[in-house]
Formats: structure tokens, sequence, C-alpha cells
């Protein structure tokens, strides 16, 4: 059984698509780049944005670190709350707690951003922490923002640790942490990709994942 459930935040608690691709937008013009398929920008949505710029825009590092500087000029002032509680979140949220779940966030958006986004949309009540990554970048991995959460409750057992999110790389960091994961299929994820990575369960719907959360195994 699952005692502690590490979220992701962007895909899986909130859906953020407005708010960040309004932002790579702003960052596309800046730089005079062709703006490319909504899409495509949709399928940031997730990675750190330090290795996006490096990726997929094709920056150097230095010229990356420019890129999320634009970037958040737009998403701090505004693409922070283009943003939606995904239906169901906050009853999965409200039940899990009722079955004594210790919730926390683990996400590779900058800690200060998830804190006001969770506050806002009035969820940070049910998390003992809010863990992402620093504002320079750093601890910005899933595997890193994990292994912080980790540290941060003092888990000495990983088997009572289940980490829900919507891309690879939530399965990944996961691994890297040697602790269970689970997929979510209505954030920015395909099945296929959470599967090749190698997710110990899949969750179609939220009424599916608090199924997971709630079961022994």
């Amino acid at each position: 059984m699952f005692d502690y459930l590490f979220f992701d935040l962007d895909g899986t608690l909130t859906d953020p698509a407005t708010g960040i691709t309004n932002s790579f937008i702003y960052a596309y013009k800046y730089f005079g780049m062709e703006i490319p398929d909504y899409k495509t920008l949709c399928s940031y949505i997730g990675p750190p944005l330090l290795d996006t710029f490096k990726n997929s825009f094709g920056f150097s590092e230095e010229k990356a670190k420019e890129g999320v500087k634009i970037y958040r000029e737009y998403f701090a002032n505004k693409g922070l709350f283009e943003n939606s509680v995904y239906e169901g979140i906050p009853c999965l949220l409200e039940n899990l707690l009722k079955n004594g779940k210790k919730l926390v966030v683990a996400t590779s958006k900058p800690e200060i951003y998830s804190v006001q986004i969770l506050k806002h949309f009035d969820l940070s009540k049910y998390f003992l922490y809010i863990c992402g990554s620093n504002e320079d970048e750093s601890r910005s991995k899933k595997d890193e923002v994990i292994k912080y959460a980790l540290e941060k409750c003092q888990i000495s057992d990983n088997s009572k640790v289940l980490m829900i999110g919507d891309r690879m790389h939530d399965i990944k960091g996961a691994k890297l942490n040697n602790i269970k994961s689970c997929g979510v299929l209505f954030g920015y994820g395909s099945k296929e990709e959470l599967v090749n990575e190698g997710a110990d369960f899949i969750a179609k719907d939220v009424n599916e994942l608090q199924k997971i959360c709630l079961s022994w195994f």
C-alpha cells in the first residue's frame, strides 16, 4: 500500500496549456522565430524549460538561459494563472487525505510559481510539501525533484511511495529513485510514451487514479 503520493503539477493536477503556450509564443516572437503549431507548443509542457530551449529551439546553454528569462517575463505576469484545475482533482485529493494518504507535489516547475498556482486554486491545503525546482533551473530534472521530496518527507522505505504524472520524465524520475509510478492519460503524454518508459500503472481518468492510489498491492 502506498502511504505517500507524489503528484506532478502541469498536466496532472492542472491544465496549464494556455499559459505555457502563450509564454512560448512570447519567446518565439522575441527571438524572431516562426511560431510552430499548437500541438508542437503543447509538447513542451512537462520537460524542464532549459532542456526545451536547448533541445527544441536548438539554443546553446547561454542562449537557452536567456530563453528561460524571456519566457518568464510573460509567465510570471500572465501565464501563471492562464490555467485550470482538472475536473475531479479537488475531490480526489480530499478522498485521499480522508484515507490517510500523505500528499506531496513534485514538479520541475519553479517552487515559487508552483506554490502560487496551488494557493490560487485553493489546492495547497491538501499537500504536506510542494517541491519544485529553483528559479536558476537547478534541481529541475525530475529525479532531482523527487529525491528532494523524499528527503523533505524523511522517507526510508521507497516502496511506500507512488509518483503520479503525465509525461515520461515523471516515470523516468521515479525509476531513478526506485519508486513506483503511475502515468495519467488526461494530461499531455501518450499511453505509448508512458508505457515505453516503464510506468507501473496507467490511469485513464481521475476515477481510475483514485482506485490505484487506494488499492493494496
